[in-house]
């Protein structure tokens, strides 16, 4: 492992962290990482390295190191200019975060040219940290690790699409297998095809087809990792208006992923609709990950494609996290650490979790376990929009909650969280006009919603949002097919008045006779 910057670096800049600032966990050292890759140099901030990652600068540079490196292999002269340019300010950069751990990671360019050790020397003193030169199985193992941390129990093949090359591994849950290095990045594809789409899929077809990973996706999911590919599904997230501007976890099935990237591979990429939301220096690359997309799924044959915003930089954090952390769900560490900076009470949020478990089993609502942990997350995060005006408390939270930095959560869950936590400030499940994120949750998923923040409703009314009360209501049966909640005689004046016509209401979406009972 990299030794920390020097303890006198790492005092001078700590001191430049504002200590007024409440919206940070402070205990926890920023660490960086800093990715040189084929096509880009980027330096990514972290608040800390834990199981919920949150960023707290990122910035690229598109130097275009492996540019022509099939004709020359050699790097560019004006990229490694850029890219050294890059790496001084990103130095500073870091100091100035008060960064204890900076990471550089160097990839498929920067090992291959012939010129590679003298940039490498360059870099080194330019980043003022020694390099870490990731071969192409590093490079396949650590995307592997961005989507185990990315997603719940992932199980399919992992895809990460670089400047340079592509790395493909098969992933079950936490079991990751041997990875594998196929010479199809954007620039080195554009570069063997002579920037031929017919030639490009020709290569791409030949390289995935004979690869030990061909047809292993059967029935499994592919995890597509990269810039380039993550911009392909940004374009196709505004062709189709999808309702959730969130990269991490959105889904492409089949049967709508093979039009599009027939039409991407064969049309003008500045011509395309929707084309705006894509840098112009990211656009020339869309075409040659196109094609690449288009032979794994014909050859690895998965049944749907997930893209995933953490990878290289994410998965080597997470390989140096303990079995502890490791094994901790990001959702619901990232919900709770939401609950501590903006809610109200944190240990409320804690107690609703606890509450909710035990109304839920006591009037037998059934739940997978994902719905389980699904609920989990939405009972912490229910109080984070308080600051806001009551009249846009559910649609602010909606927004923020939807559009978090959230892994470990599918785009149908998002929306399941978004909505438990509107509908918790809104109070009306038929409204004539609703949010158009509700159409991503299914009508399971939707009621879902619906019963836990019936149930928020009530439980929020009865304790002003503050600790010490909702562990001291129970649910017990009372009559044929009804429930009562049972209150202590010392807290009896909480459920005088709109209680009741909140707890008829959480009666009402549930089908069940509730009452009040005093002991």
């Amino acid at each position: 492992m990299l030794q920390s910057l020097s303890p006198s670096s790492a005092h001078s800049t700590r001191a430049s962290i504002d200590p007024d600032a409440q919206g940070r966990f402070r205990e926890r050292a920023p660490v960086a990482v800093v990715d040189i890759g084929s096509n880009s140099v980027r330096l990514v901030i972290y608040e800390g390295n834990s199981r919920a990652l949150t960023q707290l600068f990122n910035e690229k540079v598109l130097s275009g190191l492996g540019k022509g490196l099939t004709q020359t292999n050699r790097l560019d002269d004006d990229a490694v200019a850029s890219a050294l340019t890059a790496l001084r300010r990103f130095r500073k950069l870091a100091d100035q975060a008060g960064v204890v751990d900076l990471y550089p990671l160097a990839t498929a360019a920067t090992r291959e040219a012939a010129n590679g050790p003298d940039f490498v020397a360059a870099a080194e003193a330019a980043i003022g940290r020694p390099i870490i030169i990731l071969s192409g199985a590093d490079e396949a193992r650590y995307a592997a690790e961005g989507v185990v941390a990315g997603f719940h129990l992932a199980d399919g093949i992992a895809g990460d699409l670089g400047g340079g090359s592509l790395e493909l591994v098969d992933i079950d849950r936490t079991t990751i297998g041997e990875g594998l290095t196929l010479p199809l990045g954007g620039l080195r594809l554009q570069d063997l095809s002579g920037n031929d789409i017919a030639r490009a899929r020709d290569i791409a077809d030949s390289h995935v087809a004979a690869c030990a990973l061909a047809g292993r996706g059967k029935g499994r999911p592919f995890f597509a990792v990269g810039g380039t590919w993550r911009n392909l599904a940004k374009l196709h997230i505004e062709q189709t208006k999808y309702p959730l501007h969130v990269m991490h976890g959105y889904e492409m099935t089949l049967d709508v992923l093979g039009p599009f990237l027939e039409r991407v591979a064969k049309n003008d990429p500045d011509k395309m609709p929707g084309i705006a939301s894509i840098s112009k220096a990211r656009r020339a690359l869309l075409a040659f990950g196109a094609v690449t997309m288009q032979a794994v799924v014909k050859h690895v044959k998965p049944s749907s494609v997930f893209i995933s915003a953490l990878g290289v930089r994410e998965g080597y954090l997470h390989s140096l996290l303990g079995e502890e952390d490791k094994a901790k769900d990001p959702l619901i560490e990232a919900a709770r650490e939401f609950a501590i900076l903006r809610a109200r009470s944190p240990r409320h949020a804690e107690e609703m979790i606890a509450w909710s478990d035990h109304t839920f089993k006591t009037l037998g609502i059934a739940e997978s376990e994902d719905h389980v942990r699904l609920r989990h997350a939405a009972s912490l995060l229910a109080d984070i929009g308080w600051r806001a005006h009551p009249d846009y408390r559910g649609q602010q939270s909606l927004s923020i909650v939807a559009h978090a930095a959230f892994s470990g959560i599918s785009h149908p869950g998002r929306a399941y969280l978004g909505l438990a936590n509107y509908y918790r400030h809104e109070g009306d499940f038929e409204q004539s006009a609703v949010p158009d994120i509700e159409r991503l949750a299914d009508k399971d998923l939707l009621r879902r919603a619906q019963v836990l923040a019936a149930l928020f409703r009530v439980g929020y009314l009865l304790t002003a949002s503050m600790p010490g009360v909702l562990d001291r209501l129970r649910w017990k049966k009372a009559g044929r097919g009804g429930f009562a909640l049972t209150v202590p005689r010392d807290l009896a004046a909480l459920t005088e008045g709109r209680p009741e016509s909140r707890l008829q209401a959480f009666a009402k979406v549930v089908g069940l006779k509730l009452k009040v009972e005093v002991v």
